[in-house]
C-alpha cells in the first residue's frame, strides 16, 4: 500500500474562499460504526480520520510517544487513542455514550457515531441509527457472526436504514483467508434474509493495518469489491432520497417579530417548497398557499429537505407549534392509535397502561403503551410473549395518544414516523420507538359536537366543576373525611357526587385486581369517569389509595386548570396499621394479601399537593372544614 490518497485540497493555499465554499456545498453522510465488543470499531475510525487528514490539532497532540506502529510506511498512530471514549469513561466512572466524531474527503463530509458494543448500552447504539444513513457493522474474522452483529443488524434494519456495510475487521489475524471470509458472509447473509435484509456490501478489510479502507489491498487480490471509503464517497445519502417525497415540515415556532409578519419555522424532513405552492396545516387540515420562504440570508426561490426555514403564507390560518406543514395533495396521517415497535432503554421495565410523554417531531402528548402483543428474540427472531418490556427488550404493542397527532409511518419518514418515550416523572428517556400505521378503529371514531356545553351545565347548577382527588394510604381516613365533605357542600346546595374506591370496585372495576398495571387502569377509568361527572357540572370527589404520582398526574392533566384538587390524607404507616379498620394490614403483614400498599407495594406521596390534612392532627371533622375552607369560592 501507498501513502493515503486524501490529501489536504490544493485549494486551500491558492484560494481559501474557493475551498471554503467547495467544502460548504459537499453532501454530508452521517454513518455509525456497531457490531460487538473489541471488533475494532474505534480502530476502523482512527484510521478513516487518518488516512482523510482531517485529524484535530488536539488529538494529534494527545498521541503518546509510544503508540502502536500501523501500516507499512511506519507511521506511529494509536487509533483507538483518537476516537474510543471507552476506556476514559471507564476510569471516571460515568455512563459510555456514542462518540461521534467528523472529517472529510475530497467530495464528502462525514459524521460518524462509534456506537458501544455491550449489550447493557443497545440504546446507545439506537441513538447513534436514529438519525444515520449508513451502518458499517463490524464482525471480527476470527469470531464469525455473533449475538450482537444480528441484534445490531436488527435494530439497524428496524431504524430504516437501507445501506449496511458488512466489515470483515482484522483479516490480517486469518492471513486474508478467502474460504474463512465467505464462509463468514454466506453465515451473515442466511441471517440477513430472515430478518427482512435484502442486501448489503461486505468487505474485507483490517482497521489496524489498513487493508481496503481507503487503498486496495494486495492481500486480498481475491477481492474485486470497492474499499470501504469508495462506497461512503458513492452511497447515496437520505437528503437525497428525501427530495423526491412530498413536503413535510414540522412547525417548531411561530416568528412574530411585528404585526406585519407572522411566519412559521422549522426544519423541512422531505420534499422541497416554493412560493405558490399550496401546502395544508395539521391537524386542522386548513389550507394555504406559501407567500415566501424566508432565512437569515434573504429569501429563497426554493427550499428543500435539510434546511431550516421560515414560511409565510398568503393567509392567516390556524397553525402552531406542534402542527405540520405539508403538501396540500398528499398529506401526512392524523390519529391517536398506531401499531409500533418499542424499544426499551430503561432500567425499570415499562409500565403497561401508564401515561408517558410522547415526542413526536415538534408533537408532545401524553400516551399509554397497551401489553405488548409480543417481544422479539433478536437471535432466532421468535415472537415471544410477554407482559411488558424490560431493559433493550423490542417487543410490538399499541399505543394511544390523548389527541390526535401527525405522522407517516417510520419507513416512510423517520421525523414523523419515530418518537421517544419519557417519563412524566423522572424526565427520563425511557424507550424509543417506530409508528407502522394507525389502527382501523381511530379513524372510524369521531367527536360528536353538541349543542349543551360543560360550562352550561356548571352554570345551571351554579358552580364551578372540580375534581377533589383524595389520597392516601388505606386506613388514613380518606373516605370518611370525603363523605364528611360531600354532606357540607350538600348543605350549601352544591351538586357533587363521591366515587369511593371499595364502592367502585363492585361495578366498573370489578374486573380489575390489586397488581400495578391494575391499578394504573383503575384510576384511569375513575378519571375518564370523574372527567364525565365535570363535563356535566359536578363537583365529584373521589376517594382512592391512588399510590403512582404518574396515575394521578394522568387524570390532572384530563381537568381543566385549576379543576384537579389533590388533597393528601397524611397519615403515617404506623397509624393506618394501628387503625386496621378492615384487617387487611394484618392479611398482609401474614402473606395473605399480595401488592398490599405500605408493605409490598410501594405509595408514592404527593408532592405538592393543594391541599394537606393531618389526621393525627385533626378529627375527620375538622379536616372536613378545612378542605372546605380551602376550596372556597366553589363559583
Amino acid at each position: 500500500m501507498t501513502d493515503p490518497i486524501y490529501k489536504t485540497d490544493a485549494l486551500i493555499a491558492e484560494d481559501i474562499d474557493a475551498y471554503l465554499e467547495k467544502h460548504q456545498h459537499k453532501t454530508m453522510l452521517r454513518f455509525i460504526t456497531c457490531g460487538s465488543v473489541d471488533d475494532g470499531k474505534s480502530t476502523l475510525i482512527g484510521r478513516l480520520l487518518y488516512d482523510s487528514k482531517m485529524i484535530f490539532e488536539d488529538q494529534l497532540e494527545a498521541l503518546s510517544n509510544d503508540s502502536k506502529k500501523v501500516g507499512t510506511q511506519g507511521q506511529e498512530i494509536d487509533f483507538a487513542l483518537l476516537v474510543d471514549g471507552l476506556a476514559a469513561e471507564r476510569e471516571q466512572g460515568i455512563t459510555i455514550d456514542v462518540a461521534y466524531r467528523f472529517f472529510a474527503t475530497e467530495s464528502r463530509k462525514f459524521i460518524v457515531a462509534d456506537c458501544p458494543g455491550h449489550e447493557q448500552y443497545t440504546r446507545n447504539m439506537v441513538t447513534g441509527a436514529s438519525t444515520a444513513d449508513l451502518a458499517c457493522i463490524l464482525i471480527d474474522a476470527r469470531k464469525g457472526v455473533l449475538v450482537q452483529t444480528k441484534r445490531h443488524s436488527f435494530l439497524c434494519h428496524q431504524l430504516g436504514i437501507k445501506n449496511l456495510v458488512l466489515a470483515v475487521n482484522k483479516m490480517d489475524l486469518i492471513d486474508y483467508d478467502q474460504e474463512k471470509y465467505d464462509a463468514i458472509i454466506a453465515d451473515y447473509k442466511a441471517f440477513a434474509e430472515s430478518i427482512g435484509i435484502e442486501s448489503f456490501t461486505a468487505i474485507p478489510i483490517s482497521g489496524l493495518a489498513g487493508d481496503n479502507i481507503t487503498l486496495r489491498s494486495e492481500n486480498t487480490g481475491w477481492y474485486n469489491g470497492p474499499t470501504l471509503m469508495e462506497h461512503l464517497e458513492a452511497v447515496e445519502v437520505r437528503s437525497d432520497a428525501n427530495l423526491a417525497k412530498p413536503f413535510r415540515m414540522p412547525v417548531q415556532w411561530v416568528n412574530r417579530p411585528n404585526l406585519d409578519f407572522r411566519g412559521f419555522s422549522g426544519l423541512i424532513s422531505t420534499g422541497s417548497v416554493k412560493p405558490g405552492d399550496k401546502v395544508r396545516s395539521l391537524p386542522s387540515g386548513k389550507t394555504s398557499t406559501v407567500k415566501s420562504v424566508v432565512t437569515m440570508d434573504g429569501d429563497l426561490e426554493q427550499s428543500i429537505a435539510g434546511q431550516s426555514v421560515t414560511i409565510t403564507l398568503d393567509d392567516e390560518i390556524d397553525c402552531s407549534r406542534g402542527d405540520v406543514l405539508a403538501a396540500a395533495d398528499s398529506p401526512p396521517e392524523v390519529a391517536d392509535q398506531f401499531e409500533s415497535t418499542i424499544v426499551w432503554m430503561d432500567e425499570d421495565p415499562l409500565v403497561v397502561g401508564r401515561a408517558y410523554w410522547m415526542k413526536l417531531g415538534t408533537q408532545m402528548v401524553s400516551v399509554t403503551v397497551a401489553e405488548p402483543k409480543y417481544e422479539i428474540n433478536v437471535n432466532t427472531m421468535e415472537h415471544l410473549a410477554a407482559k411488558t418490556l424490560e431493559l433493550n427488550s423490542i417487543g410490538v404493542s399499541e399505543i394511544t395518544t390523548d389527541k390526535q397527532i401527525v405522522f407517516d409511518p417510520y419507513e416512510e419518514n423517520r421525523a414523523l414516523g419515530g418518537f421517544i418515550l419519557i417519563d412524566k416523572i423522572s424526565n427520563r428517556t425511557v424507550g424509543a420507538g417506530m409508528l407502522h400505521f394507525s389502527l382501523r378503529r381511530a379513524q372510524n371514531v369521531h367527536w360528536q359536537a353538541v349543542d349543551i356545553t360543560r360550562d352550561d351545565h356548571a352554570a345551571m347548577k351554579n358552580q364551578r366543576p372540580r375534581v377533589l382527588w383524595f389520597t392516601g394510604l388505606s386506613g388514613s381516613g380518606k373516605s370518611t373525611i370525603a363523605n364528611e365533605v360531600e354532606k357540607k357542600l350538600a348543605i350549601m346546595n352544591r351538586h357533587t357526587f363521591l366515587l369511593d374506591g371499595d364502592n367502585v370496585r363492585h361495578g366498573l372495576n370489578k374486573d380489575l385486581g390489586f397488581t400495578e398495571s391494575d391499578r394504573i387502569e383503575n384510576i384511569r377509568r375513575i378519571g375518564e369517569v370523574a372527567k364525565l361527572m365535570t363535563d356535566a357540572g359536578l363537583i365529584v370527589l373521589t376517594a382512592f389509595i391512588s399510590p403512582f404520582r404518574a396515575d394521578r398526574q394522568l387524570v390532572r392533566d384530563m381537568m381543566g386548570e385549576g379543576e384537579f384538587i389533590e388533597i393528601h390524607v397524611d397519615t403515617p404507616l404506623e397509624v393506618a396499621e394501628q387503625r386496621d379498620v378492615k384487617g387487611l394490614y394484618k392479611k398482609a403483614r401474614a402473606g395473605e394479601l399480595k401488592n398490599f400498599t405500605g408493605i409490598d407495594s410501594p405509595y408514592e406521596e404527593p408532592e405538592e399537593p393543594e391541599i394537606r390534612v393531618n389526621t393525627v392532627a385533626m378529627s375527620p371533622e375538622e379536616a372536613a372544614d378545612y378542605i372546605i375552607k380551602q376550596i372556597l369560592p366553589l363559583k
